[in-house]
């Protein structure tokens, strides 16, 4: 909210290509009507829905090369 004092503001950082880092703790309510609750003080939310942890990133979205 733009007039909502700065402590209660959460910081959002989109990445191109990757997650969306949510300042936490944090609580994400999915399509499905699930609340699912993460305590970090940092939280990766998938935005290529490849994780097996969904909503939480897992690096799924990375490319795996082999040397």
């Amino acid at each position: 909210m733009p007039n909502e004092p700065a402590e209660h503001r959460r910081r959002i950082v989109v990445q191109d290509g990757g997650p969306t880092l949510v300042e936490g703790p944090v609580e994400v309510t999915l399509d499905d009507g699930t609340t699912v609750v993460s305590d970090r003080f940092c939280v990766a939310l998938c935005t290529c829905r490849r994780s097996r942890r969904y909503p939480f990133c897992d690096t799924s979205h990375r490319r795996r090369t082999r040397d």
